[in-house]
């Protein structure tokens, strides 16, 4: 089944906006909202950043059908995985099989600012590995004592939890972390715009990987992408409009370690709008703009969460309401 998602991202839009944003994007027919979490914007000036689990709540109380997720949370840092397992069960609680989890291993932008040391990839994963084990501990068991490298819980119990567990998406941009949603999660989120050779020959066949090691059937894990487009009538403005989220451009190498909002601003000031514009579907023509967005359905992708870079977001959802979706159900379903 193929499902078609909006994002809300917080590092662009105050809550209020947000809110109204993620409502109407049920009413003009999206199936899921997933919200980014930051502690801090990618950029400074204009920036924002409202806090996920709250405006999941907020959402969820004023949409009656849209699936309600985070992309991505980190629960490794700023959160005790055990208090990330405490809210998302009361989330699954409030709006029963609507409330997904999405995790991964984080950015300096967010938890360096707070005290954190950032530690190099290994041993993030390894505190990602952790912090799931404990999450899924604390959903499956009445009483839990754990004792991991990372993180304690003594006696611990979530005393409200929803009947069918939340289930929990991994966020990957490697092949180690998308071997790990295969064994483990539910399903597997990665963002567009980086080359197919790397969804085609790293990241999805590492999900088969990690599904064949579990045991799992293929189909065991719903392969998520954000698909970052920009669909305008105007082809200057199509394009000039993913200036905003030009942070998105730069290589890991070049933002690793950043954890200053005005830094990150001015190096990616240093981008050309071409390069900006790359990791975008830039277009005009609504045929044009499906087509390339049918390439990742080939791939094997089945939920596309849209990603606009514009100011308004309202009529974002009302060009892709009239022209798009309509497109996309009649092509695949």
């Amino acid at each position: 089944m193929m499902r078609y998602g909006y994002k809300a991202s917080a590092e662009q839009f105050g809550p209020t906006r947000l809110l109204a944003d993620s409502v109407a994007a049920e009413a003009a027919g999206f199936d899921s909202v997933f919200v980014s979490d930051h502690f801090q914007p990618w950029m400074h000036e204009g920036g924002h950043s409202p806090a996920s689990i709250p405006m999941l709540g907020a959402i969820g109380a004023h949409t009656s059908r849209v699936l309600l997720g985070t992309s991505v949370l980190t629960p490794t840092f700023r959160y005790h995985p055990a208090v990330i397992a405490q809210e998302f069960a009361t989330l699954g609680v409030l709006y029963p099989d609507r409330v997904i989890l999405g995790v991964g291993t984080g950015e300096a932008l967010n938890e360096v600012t707070l005290g954190a040391t950032w530690p190099d990839p290994p041993e993030r994963f390894q505190r990602l590995k952790e912090a799931i084990a404990l999450i899924e501990e604390l959903w499956d068991h009445e009483r839990v004592t754990f004792e991991g490298t990372y993180y304690r819980v003594t006696d611990a119990t979530v005393y409200d939890r929803p009947d069918v567990p939340v289930p929990i998406y991994i966020g990957a941009a490697g092949p180690a972390a998308a071997r790990l949603a295969g064994r483990v999660a539910g399903g597997f989120i990665t963002t567009s715009g980086k080359g197919m050779g790397l969804y085609r020959d790293t990241l999805l066949p590492a999900v088969a990987e990690g599904e064949d090691k579990a045991g799992r059937p293929q189909t065991a894990v719903e392969k998520m992408i954000e698909v970052k487009v920009s669909y305008h009538p105007d082809p200057v403005e199509a394009r000039e409009r993913t200036r905003f989220w030009a942070p998105l451009a730069l290589t890991p190498e070049e933002k690793t370690g950043i954890h200053d909002p005005r830094e990150m601003q001015a190096r990616a000031a240093e981008l050309p709008i071409e390069r900006v514009a790359s990791r975008f579907i830039v277009s005009t023509d609504p045929d044009e703009h499906v087509d390339r967005i049918a390439e990742y359905v080939d791939l094997g992708f089945t939920h596309l969460v849209f990603h606009d870079p514009g100011d308004d977001q309202q009529a974002f959802l009302e060009r892709y309401r009239r022209d798009i979706l309509p497109r996309l159900r009649e092509r695949f379903g």
